[in-house]
């Protein structure tokens, strides 16, 4: 589609919408120029949700807000603007903005933050290069033509000055903060290299230095570049049909639930909806990385960032782009790489405290060398080196920049290679945490099984009411989003069975629907929820549904009866399940159907330990009595349901990027692609993490430990000590990416 900006009144709309929709939210101010965004709100509020959608409203509008007029003005809402400053709040009286807390946030600039980490670990190769370059030719010069000691002393010198200048940048910048750090420390030890005539140790520490620098940057580089191959899949704009039968091109997030838009072949879906006309295939591969097209019918789901086919559909909007799974998607990894595993917090700690108690230690070996020990301060003396030559030796040995990086390298490109096989890690606890459970809890439906539930029969009693108890079972299921009522909503529209009006809905959690329709308060869900009064000694009589079907009872005044639901199991569920018993890794089934039907399944999946007509929070007992128990549970769900035990689990795993908006919130890892056999990817990948980091631990530390003992006997050249040093943390980056190319189970 033509890149078209939209309107000055729909950007007004735009933010109306978003602020009007923010509970919590009081203010948005915005400058376009500076880049800058802050919001303020009023009691608690989730942050990354708020950033996320702030995100997906500003990557559209940006370019128009400076446009915006001086006298514009929107309906229920305060605007103002002054100096390139747009202020825009919603009615309140006077004293309420000193309760307000203003908070900033960032400017959505994806593409120039993946433009930036590309050009810094290119550009930092380069000054690598040069460095080195210089190094050996000062090398030659004077090892091979006895040059003069002028010529050698500036190609060494511009070995370090471009060895050193990024790390320069760095420490100035600390400096001001009154902060130290490792690039501090290598500067410190490259000039008393100098200082000693040591001008080719001090070169090529920081040739080693800035290399590994490059390389660290290359990382990050990668990480960015995958994330934003998802946030480059969101497309921009939609094409929205109108009451008279034209069509208008339109923002996408500025598309509101119910608009209707027309979605031709080879082009994105805009957001999620559902098809009205029209047939076609979508290719979800951005959204699941399943390769496989998946047939779109009338009532069919599709979603935000997926490509139409081949046909020509009309699509209704279900939800708006900031609510979209692809949406989701990107604010999870977003979030991903800010949450730090258990070991990476104590390698943070290696900031100034250390530096400090590197340089008092350093200072104190030069003290005892000279003044207790009588060796010369800074003259090498035959085959003794001075105190001072030992002390930069004995601050380059010390210095943690292999420790620094051993993990967080490891988490970062652990986190990119699943993001690239449809496996979202939220932060590098999730990665550490899968290798260590040895109890998986799964929920059946949606998880051991397809979870596409079709219906197979429609049963009232009395006989005769058929079609009524499936009309008031879609009227309560239309408003909801579990795999049964999914299953429902479709069959009556195969039978074109309308729903009727519905008020006062509500969901009993674990339990079914309530909602006042046109017959009447009624009741669709379990049969525990209709075990209620006159109707329990009557319910008695009626035979349990057959083993493999589910059933759901549909009660109100006027009607009862209930409905047949089929399942299949998952094709890899077996073979999963055996993977994890040969890896002696316990599993338990947690469902809330009934214990016939998950005894059948677990049967034929081989799962011995089952818990059936569970209720949520007897989910959460079990997981907390396998905790209690000395067990690492993980709990696998897609439903609003496994929500509360997906938080009480020690890792929780949500099967689906279009699972429900609250198991995605607590999960941990989320398996895109819907497939119970990622589990076993996501448990090889956190594995070879673990392994990876517990190398890079051992490398880093090692050399530290070794290298240091050996520095205070003076035993250790400077040479030595920088090429351990440097080479322990181009090795343990290397060691990190090793992880990008992981073959997966």
């Amino acid at each position: 589609m033509p890149n078209k900006t939209p309107p000055e009144s729909d950007w007004i709309t735009a933010l109306s919408d978003f602020l009007a929709s923010q509970s919590g939210v009081e203010a948005i101010r915005l400058n376009a120029e500076e880049r800058s965004v802050q919001v303020a709100t009023l009691g608690q509020v989730d942050v990354g949700a708020l950033q996320s959608q702030i995100n997906e409203l500003l990557r559209t509008l940006d370019d128009q807000l400076l446009a915006l007029p001086i006298d514009a003005h929107a309906e229920g809402l305060q605007l103002t603007r002054k100096e390139g400053e747009l202020l825009l709040q919603k009615p309140t009286c006077p004293t309420a903005p000193r309760f307000w807390k203003w908070r900033d946030f960032e400017w959505p600039e994806a593409e120039e933050i993946e433009q930036q980490s590309d050009e810094e670990w290119r550009e930092m190769a380069v000054q690598a290069t040069i460095c080195f370059v210089m190094l050996v030719a000062g090398f030659v010069a004077k090892n091979t033509f006895q040059a003069p000691a002028w010529l050698v002393h500036s190609l060494f010198g511009l070995s370090l000055l471009s060895g050193g200048w990024d790390a320069a940048k760095d420490a100035w910048e600390n400096l001001l903060e009154r902060r130290l750090d490792v690039h501090f420390l290598m500067l410190a030890v490259a000039s008393g290299a100098v200082a000693i005539g040591a001008w080719e140790e001090g070169a090529l520490l920081l040739f080693l230095f800035s290399t590994s620098g490059a390389l660290e940057h290359y990382v990050l580089h990668r990480t960015h570049r995958e994330i934003n191959a998802l946030t480059k899949a969101a497309p921009k704009y939609a094409r929205v049909l109108l009451a008279d039968g034209s069509s208008e091109e339109r923002a996408v997030s500025l598309l509101r639930v119910g608009d209707l838009l027309q979605v031709r072949p080879a082009e994105l879906f805009p957001v999620d909806g559902t098809v009205m006309t029209g047939e076609t295939a979508a290719d979800e591969s951005t959204l699941t990385g399943e390769a496989v097209p998946i047939d779109k019918t009338k009532g069919a789901a599709v979603y935000g960032g997926t490509l139409n086919l081949w046909g020509l559909v009309q699509v209704h909007v279900d939800r708006p782009a900031t609510q979209s799974a692809l949406a989701k998607i990107i604010h999870l990894i977003q979030t991903a790489q800010h949450l730090r595993a258990p070991s990476q917090r104590f390698t943070d700690r290696f900031g100034t405290g250390y530096t400090l108690l590197t340089l008092g230690a350093v200072l104190i070996m030069f003290l005892v060398w000279w003044l207790a020990l009588g060796i010369s301060p800074f003259e090498n003396v035959g085959d003794s080196k001075s105190a001072f030559y030992r002390a930069m030796t004995l601050l380059v040995v010390m210095s943690p920049c292999a420790l620094v990086l051993s993990i967080p390298s490891a988490i970062l490109a652990a986190i990119a290679w699943g993001a690239r096989r449809g496996i979202l890690f939220r932060g590098g606890a999730a990665i550490e945490k899968l290798a260590e459970v040895d109890v998986v809890a799964m929920d059946k439906t949606g998880t051991l099984t397809e979870g596409n539930l079709r219906v197979a029969v429609v049963e009232s009693f009395p006989q005769g009411r058929e079609s009524e108890v499936l009309r008031l079972a879609v009227t309560l299921d239309s408003n909801s989003n579990h795999p049964i009522a999914r299953a429902i909503t479709a069959h009556a529209k195969e039978q074109s069975v309308e729903p009727g009006s519905l008020q006062d809905f509500q969901s009993i959690p674990g339990q079914g629907l309530r909602g006042l329709t046109d017959a009447g308060i009624t009741y669709v869900g379990r049969r525990e929820l209709m075990a209620q009064g006159d109707f329990a000694q009557w319910l008695k009589d009626v035979k349990d549904a057959p083993l493999g079907f589910s059933e759901v009872w549909v009660l109100n005044a006027q009607t009862m009866g209930r409905i047949l639901l089929k399942d299949e199991i998952r094709s890899g569920s077996k073979a999963v399940l055996a993977k994890l018993a040969a890896d002696q890794v316990r599993t338990v089934m947690l469902t809330g159907d009934r214990r016939a039907a998950a005894a059948q399944v677990a049967q034929e999946l081989g799962v011995t330990d089952v818990r059936a007509g569970l209720h949520p929070e007897d989910k959460v007992a079990a997981i907390q009595e396998m905790t209690q128990q000395g067990h690492k549970v993980a709990m696998i769900g897609d439903g609003v349901n496994d929500a509360p035990s997906l938080a009480a689990a020690y890792v929780s795993i949500a099967m689906g990027a279009r699972g429900s908006d609250a198991a995605l919130e607590q999960a941990d890892i989320v398996l895109m692609q819907d497939k119970i056999e990622k589990l076993l990817s996501a448990r090889h990948i956190s594995q070879q993490a673990r392994r990876i980091i517990r190398q890079n631990l051992t490398i880093s530390l090692g050399s530290v430990i070794v290298m240091a003992i050996a520095s205070l006997f003076g035993i250790v050249p400077l040479t030595l000590g920088v090429l351990t040093h440097e080479g322990s943390t181009v090795l343990v980056c290397l060691n990190s990416l090793r992880l990008l190319f992981v073959k997966e189970e």
